[in-house]
Formats: structure tokens, sequence, C-alpha cells
């Protein structure tokens, strides 16, 4: 396994909390994620056991030795968590609290990559007072309405007829202040999933609704993944260079998901990061891996080994 060196061994990391479940709207994803971490974990050797933030304070993280991060959106993707334990002096895994909280800020995350060169659909942010019209015409039909800070595509919505774009922006802002309205780029959907600092193989994305939303990312059966994307061995190191400038751009580490659309002329397009990405049967992450030849205990184990990193002698 590669990455870490030395690398250290089962008994050297000590007891593991997985961290999962939290008070998002993506809490029951969150358990399905840890559940499989857990499980994969103990298959492996690790003394782990489940941890819910909603259930426990996180005083009794002081009993573990470092930290699992399976929780999904806000308290757990954003940094939060992150601060609390590197304030508890408990290595975890995944990025920092920078790079966690930049990957959950859709439109901070965009700034950098604005500032940097780096390619990312056209937007505008709408607050409660603002008028929607000027960004409709800015940015034309079809748009992108989301929120600034959730994940899951929770309260992200298509509008394909100004009609519907005040109950769209309505919805978004349900999840916290302002929203953000985007250029639809139409064309393929990909995904690259990043571990340890190699990139895995690209994911294409063919989804029978309108777009890659809560319904298909989680329960829907006619989800494909296609793998190999379809892309030729210079697109394919194109959207692989990418993706690590994204996750580089907003300092993000140890592991993720980085996720582009490619237009009509194949050109790519950056959407988000995710600093934390499900490990559900249904997820992407897992499914590259295996791709690559990483089976799921394999893959836990080497998430597991980014925390070696936080505040420890390698």
């Amino acid at each position: 396994m590669s990455g870490i060196n030395p690398q250290p061994s089962v008994q050297a990391l000590g007891r593991v909390a997985v961290l999962m479940g939290g008070h998002s709207g993506e809490r029951e994803i969150s358990l399905a994620s840890g559940r499989s971490c857990l499980d994969a974990l103990r298959a492996v050797g690790v003394a782990a056991d489940a941890f819910d933030p909603a259930q426990r304070p996180l005083a009794e993280l002081a009993a573990y030795d470092r930290a699992f991060i399976a929780l999904h959106g806000p308290g757990g993707e954003d940094g939060a968590i992150q601060g609390a334990l590197q304030s508890l002096h408990i290595p975890y895994t995944g990025s920092g609290v920078l790079g966690s909280a930049l990957g959950m800020d859709k439109l901070r995350s965009k700034q950098i990559w604005q500032a940097l060169g780096l390619p990312t659909p056209d937007y505008r942010v709408i607050g409660e007072a603002d008028d929607p019209r000027s960004a409709l015409e800015a940015l034309g039909l079809p748009i992108f309405v989301k929120p600034l800070g959730e994940g899951s595509s929770l309260g992200t919505a298509r509008v394909n007829d100004a009609a519907d774009l005040a109950d769209a922006i309505a919805e978004a802002r349900r999840y916290g202040g302002k929203a953000l309205l985007e250029r639809c780029i139409e064309g393929a959907e990909y995904t690259v999933g990043i571990l340890a600092g190699e990139t895995l193989p690209s994911i294409r994305i063919e989804v029978v609704s309108e777009f890659y939303d809560f319904e298909a990312k989680y329960r829907s059966d006619a989800t494909r993944m296609h793998i190999p994307s379809g892309l030729n061995e210079r697109e394919e190191s194109a959207l692989s260079a990418l993706a690590q400038q994204a996750f580089a751009a907003i300092g993000a580490s140890g592991w993720g998901r980085v996720d582009v659309m490619a237009d009509a002329e194949g050109r790519f397009w950056l959407l988000e990061v995710n600093t934390i990405p499900g490990m559900t049967d249904h997820s992407l992450l897992p499914a590259a891996a295996q791709a690559a030849g990483i089976e799921m205990e394999t893959l836990v184990w080497r998430i597991l080994l980014t925390s070696w990193r936080h505040g420890e002698q390698q």
C-alpha cells in the first residue's frame, strides 16, 4: 500500500472511532458509509468502534487513538469536526480544517479555481433581497440552483423554465443563506477519486433523471457507472491532472473526489470537491478503487493511513 512510509502496523494505529451519523441531512447516508467502513476496518484487524456525534459527546473521543471520519454534510465535512479533533489532539482521516471548509463551500472553491485559471461554470449568488432576473439574463437557461454549503445534491435543482426559478431558489436557501446559480454545462458527467496523492480511474456517470441528484446517487438502480469512462489516454490524463489541481487548490488532502462536466467540445469544467465521499454500495469512489484493483478492505485501510500524518511522526 503506497503513500505512507514507513507504514504503521494495526497495533500502532490503536483504537479507532468511526464517526458516522451526525446531525446533517445526509445522516442516513453517513450511517451507511460508516457501517461499510467499520466492517472493512474490522476485517483487517483494526480495533474500531462506531461513534455517532449526534448521540455521544465528543469528549468521549478521548478514549480513542484516532478517528476515521465518515460524516457527510455540515458538521462533519465542513471543518467543524476536524477542528474539534485537532483541539482534542486526535489524528483523523482526510482533509484538515481549511480543506474541508473550502470543499464544502461551493462559492469559495469556485473563486479559488477562477483565481488560478481553472475552468468552472459561470455563476451568480442570490440572497433574499436579490433579484435573480439579472443572473438569469447572464447565465441563460437551463440553469442549476444549489445551496452554497450542502452535499449529496440536497436542495439542488435544474431549472429549465424561468417560471420555476423562484421556487428552486427558495428550496436551495432552506439549507442556509444564499443560493448559487450556475450555468448548465450540457454533456457527460465525470468523477475522479483521489487517494493518498494518486488519482483513481475516472467514472462517467449516466442517469435517467435530469441530473445526478440524491435519488440517482443513493437509491436508483438505473444509475450507470461507466468504468472505463470512455476517454482516450490523452483525455484521461488531462482530467486526472485537472482533478489533482482542483483538489490541491482548496487545500484538500488524503482522499476525496472531484466532480467534473464535459461540454460538447470535450472541455472539462469543475463542479465541486467532495472531501468525504460516500462509501455505500451505490458510491463512486469504492467503484473507482475496485477498477484499479483496490478492494474495499484495502481502500478503507489506505484511507485510515491518511490519519497518520496528523500530528504524528512517520
